[in-house]
């Protein structure tokens, strides 16, 4: 049994910077691939940054490349998300994923396990 538990989200002005974190409980960690996924009311769940079991790569939207940083502890068993200068359109609800499969999906189909969402609300 997997269960991930993101933490982190808040309320912050347009062009603020804030850190998600997702705590991962049950075996298999270490080898799963783990994502950030969000869903913007209007649009659907979509991807926003993965990172391979070991860290090695890492893939990130191209709405958020550049700014957004995915990164994972494995020995904690957490995986991360910066966000830096954020933007009034990314209001959403951020989700924690995570995969058995080595490839990093960009598809939410991809992935086995879910978080129930951290809500980040961005004001103008």
């Amino acid at each position: 049994q997997v269960w991930l538990v993101e933490s982190g989200g808040g309320l912050v002005q347009a062009g603020d910077s804030l850190r998600l974190s997702c705590a991962a409980s049950g075996r298999g960690f270490g080898a799963a691939t783990m994502a950030w996924f969000r869903h913007v009311p209007g649009k659907g769940r979509e991807f926003v940054a993965g990172i391979s079991a070991p860290g090695t790569y890492t893939n990130y939207s191209s709405a958020v490349q550049g700014r957004f940083t995915i990164s994972r502890d494995n020995a904690k068993k957490t995986v991360d998300l910066q966000m830096n200068n954020l933007k009034s359109e990314e209001k959403a609800v951020y989700y924690c994923a995570g995969s058995a499969f080595i490839t990093i999906e960009c598809e939410q189909d991809g992935y086995q396990y879910w978080g129930r969402g951290t809500q980040v609300t961005v004001s103008s």
